[in-house]
């Protein structure tokens, strides 16, 4: 005997009675939540971002050479780059969703708020850049796509 309200005549319950997504709609929502975000940016850093920068770049080299790293990329011009030319020119690694500043920084994303552009040094005794203001923000992004195109201040 079938349970009440069921026509499976085994008496088990069969979902396929009641209102579930059917395959397709699963299949789209998969989709809409596997989407890339587009990922919007101001058209210059935050006036904030130069003292972060500032106080990073002062744990690496002595105060005077951060103040002039720091007056340099005030004026320096915008450049674009992958998300993964500037990990690997950094050499540093990427920090996971569960870190809390990547996780707003993704949320900022999700919400179509716009980022600050990175600030970055090149370090050519050692041949590496230097995320000086950003490295969030960039982990974040690049956890949507390795190939998106930065927009960043280099010196």
């Amino acid at each position: 005997m079938g349970v009440a309200g069921n026509n499976c005549s085994e008496g088990i319950f069969c979902p396929s009675l009641f209102d579930y997504p059917s395959h397709r709609d699963w299949v789209a929502l998969e989709c809409k939540l596997m989407r890339k975000p587009k990922v919007r940016w101001l058209s210059k850093p935050q006036k904030h971002d130069y003292p972060a920068a500032h106080s990073y770049l002062s744990l690496i080299f002595e105060p005077k050479t951060a103040r002039k790293l720091v007056a340099r990329l005030k004026g320096a011009e915008m450049s674009i780059f992958a998300a993964k030319d500037i990990f690997r020119a950094s050499r540093l690694s990427l920090l996971g969703v569960s870190n809390s500043h990547v996780q707003k920084c993704r949320s900022q994303i999700f919400r179509n708020e716009a980022l600050s552009p990175l600030l970055l040094c090149r370090d050519r005794h050692h041949g590496a850049v230097i995320i000086a203001d950003g490295y969030h923000r960039v982990c974040a992004v690049y956890t949507f796509d390795e190939d998106a195109m930065i927009p960043c201040k280099i010196v």
